[in-house]
């Protein structure tokens, strides 16, 4: 199940609470503790290549685009 089918099913269960309460304890995707689909690029969403320093959680590609309007310098 995707996570859209999953919101898809959340709005047609708005009306009745208990069968929603029901789907959810057996089909809400659980929180990742450990992985590489923890950490998300907070700008674009993508997992890979991720920039954790300084607090900033940026995908390197992210950062590129804008890193100057950050503050950073390249030095070379």
């Amino acid at each position: 199940m995707t996570a859209s089918d999953w919101r898809k099913i959340l709005k047609q269960l708005r009306n009745k609470p208990e069968k929603r309460d029901k789907f959810l304890k057996h089909n809400k995707p659980q929180e990742r503790t450990t992985g590489i689909a923890r950490k998300k690029c907070e700008r674009c969403g993508r997992f890979g290549a991720h920039i954790k320093s300084y607090g900033l959680n940026f995908c390197r590609h992210c950062f590129r685009e804008i890193a100057v309007e950050i503050g950073f310098k390249k030095y070379s």
